[in-house]
């Protein structure tokens, strides 16, 4: 009896693993699992970025060389990576499992002499690589300009990059990211320089981005690292994590263009 039972499953399993399948039918009611793509910078040269992330347990589903602008695809995208950690972005949680990671060869920053971080210029080619590649994953992931975010983005308590220097504004001119409109900022910016927002609005803006961050409108030291990432994305110039008008400006901007 046991031997009948055993002979049953496995016949059952080569039936099942064969294409015995009707593929007739296709549901309308899906979408890919992929949800976002996280872009990072690795913090070392390219030798040291493969060893890491193929030889240990972090890990990326591609990797950019920054001379010459050679792609490495590391990580199937129909499998999980790890690369975004303790992670939000829009109400979604522990990201791994709903995005695509894009790692770029760059050191990120180095403290100089005065304790100052002094950050690396990013490689032109590196950054068309990047663009080629952005708009091919879209495309089949169906995914729009709200889905390119940065690691500082989805983790702003812990992590910085891709730095302040990453050219966001060369995605946004492909369409790939959102931008202020420059005129609406302009104009923002005048309204707000009268009168400063609350820290509860600033909160609940970053919010409506899709930053995770404290609703209870007080600049603590967290809402300040949220605020710091939005201004190191949009305004790098100054991302010293204060609220101010042109900050304001460029977050009323945004949350327009989201309804």
């Amino acid at each position: 009896m046991k031997l009948y039972i055993v002979l049953a499953a496995a016949w059952l399993l080569a039936a099942c693993s064969s294409s015995h399948y009707n593929d007739s039918y296709r549901s309308i009611g899906q979408d890919s699992r992929v949800q976002f793509i996280v872009l990072h910078y690795t913090s070392s040269d390219l030798s040291r970025s493969l060893k890491v992330l193929t030889q240990g347990q972090v890990s990326s589903h591609y990797l950019i060389n920054n001379n010459p602008a050679t792609v490495y695809r590391l990580v199937d995208e129909n499998k999980r990576a790890w690369h975004a950690g303790n992670s939000e972005w829009a109400g979604r949680t522990w990201l791994n499992s709903s995005s695509i990671g894009i790692e770029m060869v760059n050191h990120g920053y180095r403290l100089n002499a005065a304790g100052r971080r002094e950050w690396q210029v990013w490689s032109e080619p590196q950054i068309k690589a990047l663009i080629i590649l952005l708009k091919d994953i879209m495309r089949r992931h169906g995914l729009t300009a709200r889905s390119v975010v940065g690691h500082s983005d989805i983790a702003p308590q812990r992590k910085v990059d891709p730095g302040p220097l990453f050219p966001w504004h060369k995605l946004a001119a492909e369409g790939l990211i959102l931008w202020p409109e420059p005129k609406d900022v302009a104009r923002h910016t005048a309204k707000f320089s009268q009168q400063l927002p609350s820290i509860t609005w600033f909160q609940e803006q970053l919010a409506l981005i899709g930053y995770a961050v404290p609703r209870h409108g007080k600049l603590d030291k967290a809402t300040q690292n949220v605020v710091a990432a939005f201004q190191m994305k949009y305004r790098p110039q100054l991302h010293n994590g204060q609220p101010d008008a042109q900050t304001a400006a460029m977050l009323l901007s945004l949350t327009h263009q989201l309804h």
